[in-house]
C-alpha cells in the first residue's frame, strides 16, 4: 500500500499531512473537490504529521526564496529527512511545485508526485490551514504571509533599491516642477507688487532677487537712505541699490494699502521659501547622482543624467538602450513625425542640454551628439553594472574623454571612437 505525505510550505514554517485512503480519493475526484470547503469532512482524509516553524523571519526568506528557485532548502531537507516514512520506497511525497519534486526525489530518494489529487489537497490545506495547526490562527497566519511577501518582494527588487534612482527620478520631477511653479509665482508677485512700484521690474530683472527686493521694500514711500547698505546686500551691487532708492522718489505707482502690502510680502516669502528650497533639492540631487552614478554624473553633468535616467524609467533601462536610443530620448515626438512625413530625424533629445553639444558648432552638432551618446551608454552600462558604483570618476578613463571633449570644442577636430577607446584603456 502506497503511503501518500503531502507537503505544504507557508510563510510560518513547513508541514507534512498524510493523506488517508489515496485510491479511493483519485477514483472519487469530484467528492474530494466538494470536501474541500468543509473542515469536518476535509479531516477525515487529511491529518497533521509534523510541522517544523521558521525560526526567523530571514529563515523564511530564506526558504521561500530557496522553493522558488527550485532549490532543496537545508531545513527542508532536514524536515523531510526526520518526518518521512522509514520505508521510503512506498512512501509518496505530493509537491506543488515539479522543480522541488525533482530536487527531492534527486537528494533525498522519495518518490514524488504533483498535480491531480496532489494539487486538490494542497488547495483544501491552503484553505484551512490555521485551524489544521494547532496554536496557529487565522490572523498570525495572515500577518506571516504578509511579512514574507514584503521581505520576499523587497530582496526581488534589492538591486534597485541599492541604486536608489528611484530617489533621483523623484528629485528631477520635483526640480521640474519647481522651475514651473517658481516661475509662475514670481510672475504674480511682479504684477502684483508692480501696481506699487513698476520701475523696480526694469532695475531687478532677477525673480527671486526680485521677490527679496519687493519683500524688504514694502510701501516705497518710507524707502530712505538707511535702507541703502541692507538694499546692496540683497542686489549684490551697490549701482542697482541707488537706482531702486532714486525710483522710489519718483515712482509713478499707485499708492497702496497696509492689507494689500501684508498680503504681498506673504506671497514674497512663499516664492523665496521655494527658491531656497530648490537650491537645497539640486544639492540633494547633485550628491545622490554622484553617489549613484558617479560616471555619467562627470561625463554630462548631473541634470541632464538625471534626466537621462527619469525619461528611461530606471538606471538598468537606461543601461539597456543602445547609443542610438539614448541619442534621441526625450524626441520621440519629432522622430516619429519625421518618420511619418519622411523628413530629416532629430540628431538629438534631452542630450542636447549637455554643455558639449551647445558650444559646438553647427556642422559638428550632429556628430558630437551622436558622439556624446555613445559615451553615455558606455558610462551608465559601468554605473549600473559595476562591482563599485562608487568609483571616483576623476580616477577612472572619463577623465581623459573630458579633456578629449574639450579639445574638441576649442578645435571643432573630430576624434573617433578607436581613439578614444584606446585612451581609456591606456589609462585603465
Amino acid at each position: 500500500m502506497v503511503l501518500l505525505h503531502v507537503l505544504f510550505e507557508h510563510a510560518a514554517g513547513y508541514a507534512l499531512f498524510a493523506v488517508r485512503e489515496v485510491e479511493e480519493i483519485g477514483m472519487l475526484l469530484p467528492q474530494v473537490e466538494e470536501s474541500l470547503l468543509n473542515i469536518g469532512k476535509f479531516n477525515s482524509i487529511v491529518t497533521l504529521a509534523a510541522f517544523s516553524p521558521f525560526k526567523s523571519a530571514q529563515s523564511a526568506l530564506e526558504n521561500a526564496n530557496a522553493i522558488s528557485e527550485g532549490v532543496l532548502h537545508e531545513d527542508l531537507k532536514l524536515f523531510l529527512g526526520t518526518n518521512m516514512p522509514a520505508k521510503k520506497k512506498k512512501a509518496l511525497l505530493g509537491v506543488g511545485d515539479t522543480k522541488i519534486g525533482a530536487a527531492v526525489q534527486e537528494e533525498l530518494k522519495i518518490n514524488c508526485q504533483t498535480g491531480g489529487v496532489v494539487a486538490e489537497i494542497l488547495r483544501g490545506i491552503r484553505l484551512h490551514f490555521h485551524a489544521l495547526v494547532k496554536g496557529l490562527t487565522a490572523q498570525s497566519a495572515s500577518k506571516a504571509q504578509l511579512g514574507l511577501g514584503h521581505s520576499y518582494s523587497r530582496a526581488k527588487v534589492k538591486f534597485n533599491v541599492n541604486r536608489v534612482d528611484n530617489m533621483i527620478i523623484q528629485s528631477i520631477s520635483l526640480l521640474d516642477q519647481l522651475d514651473k511653479d517658481v516661475n509662475t509665482f514670481s510672475m504674480r508677485v511682479r504684477e502684483w507688487y508692480g501696481y506699487h512700484f513698476p520701475e523696480l521690474i526694469k532695475i531687478v530683472p532677477d525673480n527671486y532677487t526680485y521677490c527679496r527686493m519687493a519683500k524688504f521694500i514694502g510701501n516705497r514711500k518710507e524707502l530712505s537712505e538707511e535702507k541703502l547698505e541692507a538694499m546692496e546686500e540683497i542686489v549684490m551691487d551697490s549701482a542697482k541699490a541707488q537706482s531702486v532708492l532714486e525710483a522710489s522718489r519718483s515712482s509713478m505707482g499707485m499708492d497702496i494699502s497696509p492689507i494689500d502690502l501684508i498680503n504681498i510680502e506673504s506671497f514674497s516669502s512663499r516664492v523665496i521659501s521655494l527658491s531656497e528650497y530648490r537650491k537645497t533639492l539640486q544639492e540633494y540631487l547633485r550628491s545622490k547622482m554622484n553617489q549613484v552614478a558617479p560616471s555619467l554624473s562627470a561625463l554630462i553633468g548631473e541634470v541632464v543624467g538625471a534626466r537621462l535616467i527619469s525619461h528611461a524609467g530606471s538606471l538598468t533601462n537606461l543601461a539597456k538602450y543602445p547609443a542610438s536610443t539614448v541619442q534621441i530620448l526625450g524626441a520621440e515626438k519629432a522622430l516619429f513625425r519625421a518618420l511619418k512625413t519622411k523628413g530629416n530625424t532629430p540628431k538629438y533629445g534631452l542630450i542636447f542640454h549637455s554643455t558639449f553639444i551647445g558650444r559646438a558648432a553647427a556642422k559638428n552638432k550632429g556628430r558630437i551628439s551622436r558622439y556624446l551618446a555613445n559615451k553615455c551608454t558606455i558610462a551608465s552600462r559601468i554605473d549600473c553594472f559595476s562591482g563599485e558604483p562608487r568609483r571616483t570618476p576623476s580616477s577612472s578613463g572619463f577623465a581623459v574623454m573630458l579633456n578629449i571633449f574639450r579639445q574638441q570644442h576649442i578645435t571643432p577636430v573630430y576624434v573617433d571612437s578607436f581613439s578614444l577607446s584606446k585612451a581609456l584603456l591606456l589609462q585603465s
